[in-house]
């Protein structure tokens, strides 16, 4: 498991390259065993999505008829909705990057997407305690929320473009399918395994 400094060391380089800095890539293992060990930036992400839970948790008993529980297989089926989330769209950047003739890339990629996860996981976490400790700010909470949706597109089209020799339709591309169908894909199997209200 990369050390705290280790994962410093690499969101060093993604800060880099969000500056189109290519010195950068010097901060990061952009190999193959690279990309195998930046799966354990969910490992690090762990307090921001078990804040995420509680909240859904929370949403998900209000709505529901007063007895209805949320127990370790309500929690179970959420840990299955956030695998998705996160290996899917990288299964489909990875079909796109080979079918475009930048599979030798995909490793980069990968590693990039998994480790600029976990700034915007805490980011989002804050929102939601924000939320919970004061909801009558919930309009702001919005708006910032919105804010970060455009921040999270913007930095994910500046790195991939770095990664992508500054192929600016590629990067817009691989963003698209990294973020749309983890949108569509949430919605979809949080009400078919039944963690959705309604």
């Amino acid at each position: 498991m990369p050390g705290v400094r280790e994962v410093q060391h690499y969101l060093t380089g993604l800060w880099l390259l969000l500056w189109q800095d290519p010195k950068g890539f010097q901060h990061l293992d952009l190999s193959d065993r690279g990309a195998l060990r930046s799966f354990w930036s969910i490992v690090y992400a762990l307090p921001a999505i078990a804040i995420s839970w509680l909240w859904l948790r929370r949403g998900y008993l209000a709505a529901m008829p007063e007895g209805t529980s949320a127990d370790a297989l309500y929690f179970f089926r959420l840990a299955l909705v956030e695998g998705l989330n996160w290996i899917v769209p990288l299964v489909l950047a990875g079909a796109l990057a080979w079918a475009i003739g930048i599979g030798s890339r995909y490793s980069a990629i990968v590693t990039a997407v998994n480790w600029l996860t976990l700034p915007f996981s805490y980011a989002y976490a804050f929102l939601i305690l924000l939320l919970m400790i004061a909801p009558m700010l919930s309009g702001l909470v919005a708006l910032l929320w919105l804010f970060l949706l455009l921040a999270l597109i913007g930095v994910y089209m500046r790195v991939l473009q770095m990664i992508c020799d500054g192929h600016l339709l590629t990067a817009a591309a691989t963003t698209l399918l990294l973020l749309v169908p983890s949108i569509l894909l949430s919605d979809i199997v949080e009400r078919f395994l039944g963690v959705y209200p309604g």
